[in-house]
């Protein structure tokens, strides 16, 4: 191995979900310890992926949204976002009777079209499009009475769409890198690290 491919490597391992189940126990206690692979070719593998990985998370801005099917009422659309929220699924309750293939982005926009399978990207127990669907807000800490609002960095850039277009890259990064995930192989420890 060469220098440079350590941290690709580590940050390929750290999305296996063979290394996430096996270490699952361990990871909730201490920090991750990271196994040598059984060979080479495992170790290229893992390196490679996580590079891909990497380049496309810090450079998530720059993807192509996903072409879901945005449906907006007639007349100028409003980007503002209060609190997104996924569409419901009549004659079920609780999260259940969410329909996570359909987004209510505000009173103007819905999306439709949202893949199942972008669900799969999760961090920290939660799937990368709840965390935009909770975060991407206006809300108002209790304690300070200071408003977050979602909405003035999109005003402070200029870009109006910002809320909506990151959700619609987000799935892509999402589908992405499950793609790449599912493409990594089996996890085989070097017999010294066992």
């Amino acid at each position: 191995k060469g220098p440079g491919e350590e941290v690709p490597y580590i940050y390929g391992i750290l999305h296996s979900e063979d290394y996430r189940q096996r270490y699952a126990n361990n990871l909730m206690k201490e920090l991750p310890r990271i196994p040598r692979v059984a060979t080479y070719e495992q170790f290229k593998a893992f390196e490679v992926a996580g590079r891909k990985l990497a380049e496309l998370h810090v450079n998530f801005e720059e993807v192509k949204p996903y072409p879901a099917n945005v449906v907006m009422k007639p007349g100028t659309p409003n980007y503002r976002v209060t609190q997104m929220k996924w569409g419901k699924i009549s004659g079920k309750t609780g999260n259940a009777a969410k329909d996570k293939s359909r987004l209510i982005y505000n009173e103007d926009i819905t999306v439709e079209g949202i893949p199942i399978e972008a669900q799969e990207y999760v961090v920290n127990k939660k799937s990368a499009l709840d965390w935009v669907v909770e975060r991407a807000c206006v809300k108002t800490d209790k304690a300070s009475g200071i408003v977050n609002d979602f909405n003035d960095y999109a005003a402070e850039i200029g870009n109006p769409r910002y809320p909506l277009d990151l959700f619609l890259k987000v799935i892509t990064v999402s589908l992405e890198t499950m793609k790449i995930v599912k493409s990594l192989p089996k996890l085989e420890i070097h017999p010294m690290d066992k």
